[in-house]
């Protein structure tokens, strides 16, 4: 994502989410596949949107990322391999092994050839998953050489408190707490109001550029200034075909995080094409 244009997709496998940046004209899309879809239903969509791209001149500098659920993900990952396409999944859990019936470990995900993990999505944080235990899983990602992709963001109540940017800080500086970061090592910040999501309303390209500074600010905060190069903002939150370009073509802003707009395959290449 490091001087990257980028798009990232949870498909519900959980399909989508895009991310770009400009220097290096460079995209990164990024997959989501839902769990409310059959198998089935998941390895048609991923054979859709690889077929579409396949026959549609999408940038060379693109980098798509597929993050299906843990049920679909190791047949998506039959369908993009060998192709330009990366793989991420929705979660992780922070240990390598140990007894955590039901979870999935970051370091089994490198292993099935994963390149990139969603953290702290709101509806895992609306489930009751802590800032604390998302630091965990950020270390975790790193030490696997996995791309963490930290979602932040306020809640509607927090946004009508005028609470929307200390929320925003303190999310990022505790889910950063003794992070190190390794040369060529990367970290996403997705800013994911939570209010808009499924709402198919986005913000205003302007709120966007002011919401990204201040990640930044809390991100150079919290490392201390030691990994400015290493961190990709991008936008998720109602993104389509209409409205991407519009946080695309932001300076400070590197892709989108795309979601209910990724469920169908020439929606998601249309928003690819558009970014």
């Amino acid at each position: 994502v490091l001087a990257q244009r980028g798009i990232y997709m949870s498909v519900r496998l959980d399909i989508c989410h895009i991310s770009t940046k400009k220097q290096a004209q460079h995209k990164i899309i990024n997959f989501g596949i839902d769990a409310d879809r059959k198998i089935a239903r998941a390895n048609e969509l991923a054979k859709g949107i690889k077929t579409l791209l396949d026959h549609n001149k999408v940038n060379s500098k693109t980098q798509i990322v597929v993050c299906p659920d843990f049920v679909d993900i190791v047949e998506v990952a039959k369908v993009f391999k060998g192709s330009k396409i990366a793989l991420g999944a929705q979660d992780g859990h922070w240990e390598d092994k140990g007894q955590f019936t039901g979870e999935v470990s970051i370091k089994e995900l490198k292993d099935i050839g994963c390149q990139y993990v969603i953290l702290g999505h709101s509806e895992r944080r609306a489930m009751g998953e802590t800032n604390k235990i998302i630091n965990q899983k950020i270390k975790a990602a790193l030490r696997n050489d996995i791309v963490p992709i930290l979602c932040v963001g306020e809640t509607f109540a927090e946004r009508e408190k005028g609470s929307k940017g200390s929320v925003i800080i303190q999310e990022i500086h505790e889910a950063l707490v003794g992070v190190e970061v390794k040369a060529k090592q990367q970290i996403i910040i997705a800013y994911e109001p939570v209010w808009v999501i499924g709402s198919g309303q986005a913000i205003s390209s302007d709120e966007a550029t002011d919401t990204a500074s201040v990640i930044r600010q809390g991100y150079v905060d919290a490392t201390q200034g030691k990994y400015n190069e290493a961190l990709s903002i991008v936008y998720g939150g109602s993104v389509d075909p209409t409205n991407v370009a519009q946080f695309t073509k932001l300076e400070n802003i590197k892709g989108a995080l795309v979601g209910g707009a990724s469920l169908k395959s020439k929606t998601f290449v249309e928003i690819i094409k558009n970014s």
